[in-house]
Order: structure tokens, then C-alpha cells, then sequence
């Protein structure tokens, strides 16, 4: 039954913990600020939870699509914002195991055998991230 909350487990995302400037999206718009990135983590945690049967009790999307996710899979999360929570609604504690390989992110969640649960369908990620797609207009 233990909720498990993104911010808090994660911190704030500071220079001083080793987090860079990467892009990031400020109500709509592609910005840069200290932890850009930090979704791709949350929003492959998010498919992998959700997939497992993991009840999902905080989330919200980006107001813009990502690249690394199908359309409505993403998870945004901010410190002092939107969080990703979700509750260990099984009889056995579960393991989260993040990696990261080049630029993709795998998440591979553990359990006991015991643990009766169906896997959900989830749309698998896109194998390529897309060109970025540039508007012309006045700015």
C-alpha cells in the first residue's frame, strides 16, 4: 500500500546534485533550465508502473508532445509541481530498476512470483526520436 511520489524520492534537481541545462517545456513553450530531461525518467516510469497494474494516483501530460513516448503516455514532473505518484496496491513490495542506455531509458519493475496481476497493453515507445519540427511566423 506505500505511495510512491517522483519528487520525493528524486529531490529537487539542482547543479550541486550533478543535474545540467536541457530543454525543457514552460507552459508550452521550449525553454532551458536545470533538470531538462528529468521527463523521459518519470514518463518510462509512469508506462512501466502503469503496465504492471500499479494504481496510478498523481500524473500529468506535458502541454506539448514529447519525442520519447507515444501521444498521452507522458508523465511531466517539477519540483514545487506536477508530480508522477502511484501505490503498490499488491501483497508484495515491488522493485524499480532505472537504467539508462545512450539516450533511451528503461525501466524494469520486480516482484514475487505469488503476485496475481494481468499486464496491461501499453503502446510501445517510438524506436527513433523525431526531427524537430520548427514553425514559421512572427515571433
Amino acid at each position: 500500500n506505500e505511495t510512491f511520489s517522483f519528487n520525493k524520492v528524486v529531490g529537487m534537481r539542482t547543479p550541486d546534485k550533478g543535474y545540467m541545462k536541457a530543454p525543457v517545456i514552460v507552459r508550452g513553450e521550449l525553454s532551458e533550465g536545470v533538470g531538462g530531461g528529468i521527463c523521459q525518467v518519470s514518463s518510462t516510469l509512469f508506462n512501466a508502473v502503469d503496465r504492471a497494474g500499479l494504481e496510478i494516483v498523481q500524473r500529468y501530460s506535458h502541454s506539448r508532445r514529447v519525442p520519447y513516448v507515444p501521444p498521452g503516455r507522458d508523465a511531466t514532473v517539477s519540483w514545487g509541481g506536477p508530480d508522477l505518484r502511484f501505490q503498490n496496491k499488491y501483497n508484495q513490495p515491488v522493485l524499480i530498476r532505472a537504467k539508462r542506455h545512450g539516450g533511451t531509458m528503461v525501466v524494469t519493475l520486480y516482484s514475487s512470483d505469488v503476485v496475481n496481476h494481468q499486464l496491461r497493453k501499453v503502446p510501445k515507445a517510438p524506436s527513433e526520436i523525431p526531427k524537430e519540427e520548427h514553425q514559421s511566423g512572427d515571433h
